[in-house]
């Protein structure tokens, strides 16, 4: 007999991220749901790489990571083409975040609804302005407007997040160009790409143009596009040399651990399929728009990220149908509810390969199913 699932509804009340899903349901009981909340290259690392991994597990966690890990951030600098004096590398995205908006960052632009942890940090250090993205434009940012009002409030820097999340809408790159240019007077323009990776077969990062971009400081989540979240990788870049060389000065000695350390050192040998496995995701995640948006009382935005926003128009609440999904199909959705900025219609959804992306597209279905019948 199958065992009931327990759930502790209570864990979601107290982050404004989502709970593990282990949190949630227990270790014994989480290989029972699929989990579409958290976002990760379901492909990548691949078989091989992990098995590389665990076979160094014992010797890599009797070991101190490096003091100075300048082979570690000469390799992925060798992978991004820029100069390893240009990139810090971070224990996750979140590290250097903090670093940014509490050393660098005195007042700043934020278009919401945007990823959490921009606005947790900033917003009762009155440090913060708001820039609401219209609903009646699908939270499209239009950035014309974004610079002026960037002007007519007299901000010092701004944040772009390409693409959006939660909404996973991409900017085409010439327009963040001009708009770079256009206020190139300001303090930092902060551009998080996390997951640029799945926008284009081909990668329309700004990574290639930072020497002509001064006042630009690219974020990146190695957790989302490398599929590594619980290794906490991300980095940013720059052509401010000495922004970077502080960044290095603040963050604490052995900040990467070993096991993350010898996962960027494998990088380089596996970028080919690395790229293969990203394209793969590009191919499921528009398999799963194209599914959603013919299902009655869902409606899901064009998105150019490995995850899909969707607009809740049956008439549940975005943690109704959360806990309906988890409840009653075994699929744990993002509810996007306590994003500043949107309503409570709202959930994401992250692929997790086709065979997955189907079991959640039923379930939609089927409650789509019992509202219109």
């Amino acid at each position: 007999m199958k065992q009931k699932l327990t759930y502790n509804w209570h864990l979601f009340n107290q982050t404004s991220h989502s709970p593990s899903l282990i949190d949630i349901v227990g270790e014994d009981m989480a290989s029972e749901i699929i989990d579409f909340c958290f976002i990760a290259n379901p492909y990548f690392p691949t078989d091989e790489i992990m098995e590389k991994m665990q076979k160094m597990m014992p010797l890599l966690i009797k070991m101190y990571p490096s003091s100075n890990p300048i082979n570690t951030v000469s390799q992925l600098a060798s992978l991004l083409n820029i100069k390893p004096e240009q990139l810090i590398i971070g224990n996750g995205a979140t590290e250097l975040i903090t670093i940014i908006q509490s050393e660098f960052v005195h007042e700043l632009a934020i278009p919401i609804p945007t990823f959490s942890e921009y606005t947790d940090t900033l917003r009762f250090h009155n440090s913060v302005t708001l820039f609401q993205l219209p609903p009646e434009k699908k939270y499209a940012l239009d950035l014309d407007e974004y610079a002026e009002w960037i002007t007519q409030h007299a901000i010092r820097s701004a944040l772009i997040i390409n693409p959006g999340n939660p909404t996973g809408q991409l900017i085409e790159r010439d327009k963040i160009l001009a708009f770079i240019s256009k206020m190139s007077h300001l303090e930092h323009i902060i551009v998080d790409e996390s997951f640029i990776d799945f926008a284009h077969d081909d990668i329309p990062s700004l990574i290639p143009y930072i020497d002509d971009m001064p006042n630009v400081i690219i974020i990146r989540s190695m957790s989302k596009h490398c599929g590594v979240p619980g290794l906490r990788l991300g980095y940013c870049c720059s052509s401010r040399t000495d922004v970077i060389a502080r960044m290095k000065n603040l963050v604490p000695l052995w900040n990467i651990n070993t096991l993350a350390e010898y996962f960027l050192s494998l990088l380089v040998k596996t970028n080919d399929v690395y790229h293969e496995m990203r394209k793969r995701v590009i191919e499921d995640v528009q398999f799963l728009f194209k599914s959603v948006r013919h299902i009655s009382g869902f409606y899901v935005y064009k998105t150019g990220s490995n995850f899909v926003m969707i607009k809740i128009e049956c008439g549940l609440t975005a943690s109704e149908l959360q806990r309906k999904l988890l409840e009653e199909y075994q699929v744990y959705v993002r509810d996007c509810s306590n994003k500043i900025g949107l309503d409570s219609f709202h959930i994401r959804v992250s692929s997790q390969g086709k065979q997955k992306d189907a079991v959640l597209v039923a379930a939609l279905q089927s409650i789509s199913k019992e509202v219109y019948g």
